[in-house]
């Protein structure tokens, strides 16, 4: 499986990790949150990978609702349906995530063989 990059053309953060993987080489699909969103499968995918709590952004205008849904559910289907909401960028390597910019993790992947 590529790599798969979600992140914000508003983004810093997401312009360093596509710089990031662009210097040492390693192909991966870039999506716009923003323009494309993200599907429930990744999203879970995502979640499960790094928590639930990770993956909203604490500076968005609507944290303070997510915080105070009930379930992970309704957490989950918050985030589906505002992805302005998601920390970026979000990297996805299989069933591996990271989420923020995160160098050392990613280094540990191309060393593993990604």
């Amino acid at each position: 499986m590529a790599l798969q990059i979600f992140g914000s053309k508003k983004s810093f953060d997401s312009k360093k990790a596509e710089r990031f993987f662009k210097e040492r080489r390693i192909k991966y699909q870039y999506i716009d949150l923003h323009q494309y969103g993200i599907s429930r499968g990744e999203l879970k995918s995502v979640a499960a990978a790094v928590g639930l709590n990770e993956l909203a952004d604490p500076k968005d205008q609507d944290y303070a609702l997510f915080q105070h849904l009930a379930s992970d559910e309704a957490r989950l289907e918050k985030l589906y349906e505002i992805p302005e909401m998601l920390r970026t960028p979000i990297v996805r390597n299989g069933k591996k995530a990271t989420v923020g910019y995160e160098p050392e993790t990613w280094e540990q992947w191309i060393s593993s063989g990604i």
